[in-house]
C-alpha cells in the first residue's frame, strides 16, 4: 500500500476524507447507562478527534456537545447539569442540548438577549437498545436511524460495551474483519471462552483449528461487504464462516452455537486511538443474569475493566498480563487470555498507526483488501455525491452466518449460506 493510501485509511479528523465519511453515518458514541439519568454526571467524549461532552438534561433529553464553553473556553465537563441544561462551571453559562445558550448570569438584563446570539456545536443524537448514537455530519445529509438487527432490540436483549483501544480504529477492524486470524491467536480460546464456548459447536472449533488456510470470497453489498472464509471441514463438507462488514465500522460476527449473537463497532477517537464496541444479542429473549455477568469479566469479545474508566485491567503497559505458562502449555496461543484482549495486543504492537507500505499481504487477506477498497471508494462517491454503503437502513437487514454444507462448489458461496446471511 502507499503511504498516501494509508494517510487516506487513517485520518479521521474533520476536514479529511475518511473523517467526513465517518461523519456521514449515525456512530455509536457512549451507553445509555453512562448517562444513568437526568441532571446526572456529564461524561467526556472525545470522537474524531474532537472534545465533546455528552450530558443528560432534566427532561432526560441527551446532549453531545463541544466541549469548550463559547465564553472562555473552560469545559463543560467541570459544569453542573441542572433545570434543563449544563452550566458551565467557570462563569455560568448555560447551555441546553441543541446547544443554544440559554443564561449568563454575570450580564445584566440591560445589556439585551446577547445569549440568543452565542451557541456551542451540538450535535443530533439518538437512543436504541441501551446505545446513545450521535450524527457529526452536514444536516442535510442526516440519513434515517439505523435498523441493525441488534439495534431494534429492547435493551433486556442487548449487552454493549465500549473501550479504549491504543491505537488507530482501522487495525482494530481490520482484525475484526479476519477470519483467518481464527486459527492462531484465537486457538484453544474459543472451546472455554465463557460467553463463545459456552455452547460453541465442538465440530466448528475443532475445524476452525484444523484449517488455518480458509478460501476467501468478497461480494459487496448494499450495507458494505459480505466476507466468506470457507474451510475444509472433512468428509465431502466446507465449513462456511459468513461476516457482514457494514459501512463505516459495523461487522457481524458469525455465529458459533453460543446462546448469544455478536456485533463489533470501531469508532476513532482520535487518529491514534479507538472505541471498540462489543455487542451481543439475543433475538428472542432477554439475556439472563448468568450471561451479563460473564461478560462483564470479559467473557466473549468484551474486557474486564479496571473500574470508573474505559480501559482493560489487561492492557499494554503490563503486556495484557500475558502468563507464559499458560502458551506453553497450550491453554492460550499467546500466553494472553481472554479473545478481545488477545486482539488487543497484536493490533496494538502495530503501532498507534500501523505502517501499511511495510506488508507483505496473501491470499487470505482477501477481505481486508476489499475493505480498504471500498472506504477508499466510499469517499470517492462522497465527493461525487453518489449513494454511501449502508446509508439507507434497509440494508442492515443482513446478518452473519455460519453454516457446514456439502462440497457442492469450489468458488462460490452457496445459495443456502447466502439466503441465511438476509432478515426478511
Amino acid at each position: 500500500m502507499r503511504k498516501e493510501e494509508n494517510d487516506l485509511l487513517t485520518q479521521t479528523d474533520a476536514k479529511t476524507p475518511m473523517g467526513e465519511l465517518f461523519r456521514r453515518y449515525w456512530l455509536p458514541a457512549l451507553t445509555a447507562d453512562e448517562l444513568p439519568g437526568p441532571d446526572c454526571p456529564p461524561v467526556r467524549l472525545p470522537l474524531l478527534g474532537e472534545q465533546l461532552v455528552a450530558f443528560r438534561d432534566s427532561a432526560g433529553r441527551v446532549g453531545i456537545l463541544d466541549a469548550a464553553c463559547s465564553h472562555r473556553q473552560a469545559s463543560l465537563y467541570f459544569g453542573r447539569p441542572e433545570k434543563g441544561g449544563i452550566r458551565c462551571g467557570y462563569h455560568g453559562w448555560k447551555f441546553d442540548v441543541k446547544g443554544r445558550c440559554v443564561d449568563i448570569p454575570s450580564e445584566p438584563a440591560a445589556s439585551g438577549r446577547f445569549g440568543d446570539q452565542i451557541s456551542l456545536r451540538a450535535y443530533p443524537t439518538l437512543e436504541q437498545s441501551g446505545v446513545i448514537w450521535v450524527y457529526m455530519g452536514p444536516l442535510e445529509h442526516q440519513p434515517s436511524p439505523p435498523e441493525y438487527e441488534w439495534a431494534q432490540l429492547p435493551p433486556s436483549h442487548v449487552f454493549v460495551t465500549r473501550r479504549l483501544q491504543e491505537c488507530n480504529y482501522l487495525q482494530t477492524m481490520e482484525g475484526g474483519l479476519d477470519s483467518s486470524h481464527l486459527s492462531i491467536l484465537h486457538r484453544w480460546t474459543l472451546a472455554y471462552d465463557s460467553v463463545i464456548g459456552s455452547h460453541m459447536d465442538s465440530r466448528i472449533v475443532d475445524i476452525i483449528g484444523a484449517d488455518p488456510n480458509p478460501f476467501y470470497e468478497v461480494q459487496e453489498t448494499p450495507a458494505g461487504l459480505l466476507l466468506g472464509a470457507r474451510r475444509n471441514a472433512g468428509a465431502g463438507d466446507y465449513y462456511w464462516r459468513i461476516t457482514q462488514f457494514i459501512a463505516p465500522c459495523f461487522n457481524l460476527v458469525a455465529p458459533t452455537g453460543a446462546s448469544t449473537l455478536n456485533a463489533q463497532a470501531w469508532v476513532p477517537l482520535d487518529d491514534e486511538n479507538c472505541w471498540g464496541w462489543a455487542i451481543n444479542y439475543n433475538l428472542d429473549r432477554p439475556l439472563t443474569t448468568e450471561e451479563r455477568d460473564a461478560m462483564k469479566v470479559g467473557g466473549g469479545l468484551h474486557v474486564d475493566f479496571v473500574p470508573g474508566t474505559h480501559m482493560g485491567r489487561a492492557n499494554k503497559s503490563n503486556d495484557y498480563l500475558i502468563d507464559r505458562i499458560a502458551q506453553r502449555e497450550c491453554k492460550t496461543f499467546t500466553g494472553v487470555m481472554g479473545i478481545a484482549m488477545q486482539d488487543a495486543a497484536v493490533q496494538e504492537s502495530q503501532g498507534r498507526i500501523a505502517d501499511r507500505t511495510l506488508e507483505h499481504l496473501v491470499n487470505s487477506d482477501n477481505g481486508i483488501i476489499a475493505a480498504r477498497r471500498m472506504l477508499i471508494q466510499s469517499t470517492q462517491k462522497m465527493a461525487a455525491g453518489e449513494l454511501l454503503p449502508s446509508i439507507d437502513p434497509a440494508s442492515h437487514h443482513c446478518r452473519a452466518a455460519s453454516l457446514i454444507v456439502p462440497q457442492e462448489n469450489l468458488t462460490d458461496v452457496p445459495v443456502e449460506v447466502l439466503q441465511s446471511a438476509w432478515v426478511a
